[in-house]
């Protein structure tokens, strides 16, 4: 098992090399490559496979490639006390190839069975470790993303009244606001804006090779890829546009607050992606569709790295999440800390590092909006808020004293080690090449005052975390119940399922088990037999 997962990731990473090779290549000539095969004519209804190969979807694709090879490199090590390493390894590769289906495809249809795919498996890859906490955490996952499934099912039913399934090319206005809810809806499940953000940090019982490549890099963009796609029917109705505008702006301030409450190492980095998540759709919703691609992949890279990063150091301590039982990792593993440090660096978006160039961009951009001042207000707390909770997680990991594992036991696995440096080294170089070919055209002249006012977010962001990090909170009982149960949201689910499912029980133990069995079940069958006994 362990050659396969070599071969896998070699194979992975010169696939990854050369679609980025095309992807830069299409993108210069301005070319796209469109592949259609017609399967079945239905009543002027063409079931066809459509392929689309354009810089978008062929860089898209290189970074899942990427991730995925590093991913699982880095889970030799990483799972190879595990006794089912082989359904580790084929869930990953159909994950994969559910992903890619979804990516290369503009047809509603089959971006339906690539989003199934994607549904299932990181059910199956959740629920891994076959404990109570992940069964909840699995159901969970599998309830919110069903209620996305059923308006995307919705909108390739009204497609069909169009006569055909390729979305991207629709630019009527018939069934234009229906659709955009439909579509708006089946994106806010999967990238976990509110009211369905519980699944996100839930979702962190998975093994964490899983987590870096499902629940950072592709599973929870994939609503936002979709809406990249769908930018022409979303851009249609502006009223849903201001609506996802606020929806997203929430969840970021709501997701950077709560990660400033949170001990646990792995919610900490999930609520930051559920942070970068609601920036991408506020930028999204602003119609900077490029920025948000751009974003979208930059965050891929240094949050994956973040994620293994983090997997290192809770494999070193005995599977110890709580970040208060850490300390000092900079002398005990000072290459895996300074890994970590750049990469929260790079999620603040320090000047030059990969974060910089898109985070910034957005937020000129937007300050060029003609927007009022408590949007900018709670935006500019939301990323402020960014640098509080990264700068109190680099303090309680590296820089406090109290360790409490015996540290004759870490030692440094030089293949993990390997795979962090070398997503590392990807992210500085894609970043700034990137930035440079494509995103030039974004970029104006402003004031000094302004562009010095984003740097003094920085130092607003510093002390508020070094606040968080020498103050107690927990005497705020009521404000912290608040903001731990997102915005009360939890509450709101519980009381919802719960309901929901009793009827359901009462439904199947009265009525389907009783009269309905009764009256047509039983009947039915007592007729069929009294008339072959005819």
């Amino acid at each position: 098992m362990i050659l396969l997962m070599i071969i896998y990731s070699f194979f992975m990473m010169l696939l990854s090399i050369i679609l980025m090779i095309m992807g830069m290549y299409l993108f210069m000539f301005k070319y796209s490559i469109y592949i259609e095969w017609l399967m079945l004519n239905f009543n002027s209804m063409k079931i066809e496979i459509l392929l689309l190969l354009d810089y978008m979807s062929l860089i898209f694709f290189s970074i899942v490639m990427l991730i995925s090879s590093m991913v699982m490199l880095y889970s030799i090590e990483y799972m190879k006390n595990e006794i089912f390493i082989k359904r580790f390894i084929y869930l990953v590769m159909l994950f994969v190839f559910s992903m890619c289906l979804m990516i290369l495809s503009p047809n509603i249809f089959s971006i339906m069975l690539g989003w199934d795919g994607l549904g299932l498996i990181s059910y199956c890859l959740i629920i891994f470790y076959q404990n109570y906490n992940s069964y909840n955490s699995g159901f969970l996952t599998i309830l919110c993303n069903r209620i996305g499934d059923v308006s995307l099912l919705m909108m390739i039913c009204m497609f069909m009244n169009l006569g055909t399934w390729n979305g991207m090319i629709y630019n009527n206005n018939f069934y234009s606001y229906i659709m955009n809810l439909m579509l708006i809806l089946t994106t806010m499940t999967k990238s976990a804006q509110l009211p369905f953000s519980l699944w996100l940090p839930a979702a962190m019982t998975a093994p964490t090779p899983v987590s870096s490549l499902v629940h950072s890099s592709t599973l929870v963009t994939a609503g936002v890829y979709l809406l990249i796609r769908y930018n022409k029917l979303f851009m249609l109705n502006m009223n849903i546009n201001m609506m996802m505008l606020y929806i997203s702006l929430m969840t970021t301030f709501m997701a950077s607050l709560m990660a400033n409450f949170e001990y646990d190492l792995k919610k900490i980095i999930a609520l930051s992606t559920l942070s970068q998540l609601g920036l991408m759709m506020l930028t999204l919703s602003v119609n900077y569709y490029e920025l948000a691609f751009f974003h979208m992949i930059i965050h891929a890279l240094f949050k994956s790295l973040m994620f293994l990063c983090a997997g290192d150091f809770i494999h070193l301590m005995n599977n110890n999440q709580d970040i208060r039982k850490y300390g000092n990792m900079l002398m005990i593993m000072p290459m895996k800390s300074l890994i970590i440090i750049f990469s929260l660096i790079m999620l603040m978006g320090f000047p030059f590092l990969s974060g910089f160039y898109s985070k910034d961009l957005i937020i000129e951009m937007l300050m060029n909006k003609k927007l009022n001042y408590m949007f900018y207000l709670i935006y500019i707390l939301s990323m402020t808020l960014t640098i509080s909770y990264s700068i109190r997680m680099i303090l309680w990991l590296m820089f406090y004293n109290n360790n409490f594992m015996p540290m004759m036991y870490f030692k440094e696995n030089k293949l993990m080690t390997f795979c962090m440096m070398l997503l590392l080294i990807f992210n500085f170089i894609f970043s700034y090449n990137v930035f440079n070919l494509i995103y030039k055209s974004y970029l104006f002249n402003m004031h000094m005052s302004d562009k010095l006012m984003i740097l003094n977010f920085y130092m607003y962001g510093f002390w508020i975390g070094l606040m968080m990090f020498n103050n107690n909170m927990y005497k705020y009982k009521n404000f912290l119940n608040f903001i731990m149960s997102m915005f009360f949201s939890l509450y709101m689910f519980k009381f919802s399922y719960k309901n929901l499912f009793n009827l359901i029980y009462k439904y199947e133990i009265f009525m389907e088990k009783a009269w309905l069995e009764l009256l047509f079940g039983m009947y039915m069958f007592k007729l069929m037999f009294m008339i072959l006994k005819l």
